[in-house]
């Protein structure tokens, strides 16, 4: 019955999207030099300024418009629309976010801020926790599916979420900004960007506050609220020395502390208190040399996360604990794009990784004390890759790379990317796949720790392909698409029976993500996207009913209508349509398989321009107050209003 709804809505929306594609279905060169008309160009598929056009990535793009429109937050808001990805939130804001990109593990995503790799160092996991990234100073967000370990190394087996802050532009511009609403929520920003000279620069604080609701969700009887504050800075700089030469610098710091509950359905603890610091800093330098026939770009980053954990005795389990988790990471990289032959372009790069952690646990309960001291320990990656993209007749497009990374523990590892794709400019259609594998280096926590750690693991490994068409309309970028996706994941890390950490497990997902974009038509941007997703555990020993992989939705709907009334007037609305799920249930012992309801979201935003420099926001989240669970046990914010005032000054 909820597969025909879900069927039912996506269908109706498909059938008014190709009415309106009927208009005309042809895209054209512009003109014999091949600047392509449709074009919206990224950087994570190949490392290199490519169109979208070309590519055979399934790769989906969040922009400046859309994000501005939306008036969310936090960017964890704007991800749950995309194809291909699901989502979970343990609790309000500030609580622990994770995306499944194509069923993946979360810290199968490689998550990168302005070229800095995100992926906690000090977690078990190495996942990235999207709750404390506000949408303050973001540009756009790509999200690039597949193995893509050839360009990124490590964690990206099943994709990259790659976001990019504004530089500066044009004459000197401060913004102001303020907003609240629901659960006593405040958030307040500002900003000041411009070019001097030949300085470009973007700066920008944040902070956001709220009283938030009970992280254990409300309707098992847990009331206490959980609030959360996050204060962050922004800075992005850059200097031009001349036509072939320029610089880029970033910095980025986030203070952010959250009121946590514990696990299960009578989670209520007042004393758990979650604190986090983050730096990330990255510098670089881009070369354009030979005429244009050689470009390089070198490049060094710095990441430091520090997070702390507390609770004292609780009625429900009469335990205390603290944690402290400190991770660093140090990378240096030097890509050189050669492009010698017409319609060839040659990528070689190199680049170095130093992993850091430090950690300790302590906890007491009525079966005693316990403490586990990690001591400082660090990893170090060696790693180069070749990449060519070739361009044959103008119909005719490919990428084809290998990855070659040697990791001071567990030795190399190898990777490969092939991603033609084929265009049939009559008809306006593109024929594309794409067949690579990834590999995940084990975290210093599974090597080292002296309970869990094995130092004789190796890497986790992914194996992954995708067929499909899409086809094009108009010249303005609309565009519908079908993908057909396939990944395998083997020596993925498990515990024996002395609870060492070991490679033993084996998953799988595949699925199909079909997507619709219309932009522009008459003042209306719209997208429309379809995901099926089949993920289960091939892990030896388990049970039929025990494989399906927990928190993926088999059926996922995302909509976004957004119209613009006039210059000064916009009003969109999204509508999230997800599946029945599988969950744990971990107040009982041991823990017991269980299912989540389906829902749908509805979330409405709009703005005026009662000025050039005021601006009006609005955004009504969940218009319809569904009751829904994205985890087990832990609660999600019902109707939500909020309003505020944007100031920009020239």
């Amino acid at each position: 019955m909820h597969q025909t709804k879900f069927f039912f809505v996506f269908f109706s929306f498909f059938l008014f999207s190709v009415f309106l594609y009927s208009q005309n279905s042809m895209v054209q060169k512009t003109d014999s030099a091949g600047i392509y008309k449709l074009t919206d160009v990224v950087i994570s598929a190949t490392k290199t300024n490519s169109s979208t056009l070309e590519l055979a990535n399934s790769i989906s793009i969040i922009d400046s418009v859309e994000i501005s429109n939306r008036n969310a937050f936090i960017l964890y808001d704007l991800l749950k629309n995309e194809y291909g990805l699901s989502f979970t939130s343990q609790g309000g804001p500030g609580t622990l976010s994770n995306v499944y990109l194509r069923g993946g593990s979360p810290s199968y995503t490689h998550v990168l801020v302005d070229g800095v790799e995100m992926n906690l160092t000090s977690d078990p996991n190495g996942v990235y926790d999207f709750a404390a990234l506000p949408t303050d100073n973001i540009e756009r967000v790509e999200i690039l599916r597949g193995p893509q370990s050839i360009l990124y190394g490590s964690d990206a087996l099943a994709g990259v979420i790659n976001i990019i802050t504004t530089k500066g532009s044009g004459s000197p511009r401060f913004s102001l900004s303020t907003e609240g609403g629901s659960y006593n929520t405040f958030k307040t920003t500002a900003g000041l960007s411009g070019i001097l000279g030949k300085l470009n620069y973007s700066i920008n604080l944040g902070r956001i506050k709220s009283d938030g609701f009970s992280a254990a969700s409300e309707k098992y009887g847990n009331i206490e609220k959980d609030g959360f504050q996050n204060d962050n800075i922004s800075t992005a700089l850059g200097y031009r020395f001349s036509e072939n030469v320029k610089t880029n610098f970033y910095f980025r710091f986030l203070k952010s502390k959250a009121d946590y509950d514990q696990s299960g359905i009578y989670g209520d603890d007042p004393t758990y208190k979650f604190n986090q610091e983050e730096l990330s800093l990255r510098g670089e330098a881009v070369f354009n040399l030979l005429n244009n026939v050689w470009d390089q770009k070198v490049g060094a980053s710095f990441i430091r996360n520090i997070r702390k954990y507390k609770y004292d005795e609780t009625i429900n389990n009469f335990s205390a604990s603290t944690s402290f988790y400190d991770g660093r990471k140090i990378k240096l990289d030097w890509q050189n794009n050669f492009s010698i032959i017409d319609n060839n372009l040659i990528s070689l790069g190199v680049d170095f990784e130093i992993d850091e952690t430090v950690s300790e646990f302590n906890s007491s309960s009525a079966f005693g004390d316990f403490i586990s001291l990690f001591p400082k320990s660090d990893s170090k990656t060696f790693g180069i890759y070749l990449q060519d993209q070739v361009n044959i007749g103008r119909d005719f497009f490919a990428s084809i790379g290998v990855r070659f990374d040697n990791h001071d523990k567990f030795g190399s590892s190898f990777t490969y990317r092939i991603a033609p794709a084929y265009i049939i400019w009559q008809t306006g259609t593109k024929f594309k796949a794409t067949i690579g594998t990834g590999f995940k280096a084990p975290s210093l926590f599974y090597l080292y720790d002296p309970a869990f750690g094995n130092s004789d693991l190796k890497p986790e490994k992914s194996f992954g392909w995708d067929s499909g068409i899409e086809q094009f309309f108009w010249n303005e970028g609309s565009s519908f698409g079908v993908t057909y996706f396939e990944n395998d994941y083997k020596d993925l890390f498990g515990f024996d029976n002395n609870y060492k950490t070991i490679n033993i497990n084996k998953a799988e997902t595949k699925g199909v993500e079909v997507y619709s974009t219309i932009k522009p038509f008459f003042g209306l941007d719209a997208k429309l996207n379809y995901t099926y997703t089949n993920a289960k555990d091939k892990s030896e020993g388990l049970a039929e009913e025990d494989r399906k992989l927990i928190r993926r939705p088999e059926h996922k709907i995302g909509g976004y209508l957004s119209y613009n009334f006039s210059e000064k007037t916009n009003a969109n609305v999204e509508v999230i349509c997800v599946d029945k799920r599988d969950d744990l249930d971990f107040s009982t012992f041991p823990s017991t398989r269980i299912q989540l309801d389906p829902y749908v979201l509805l979330n409405v935003a709009a703005h005026y321009k009662l000025f050039d420099f005021l601006r009006f926001n609005l955004r009504i989240e969940n218009l319809l107050d569904s009751d829904y669970e994205e985890v087990f046990g832990y609660g999600t914010a019902g109707l939500s209003v909020y309003g505020g005032i944007n100031i920009t000054l020239d």
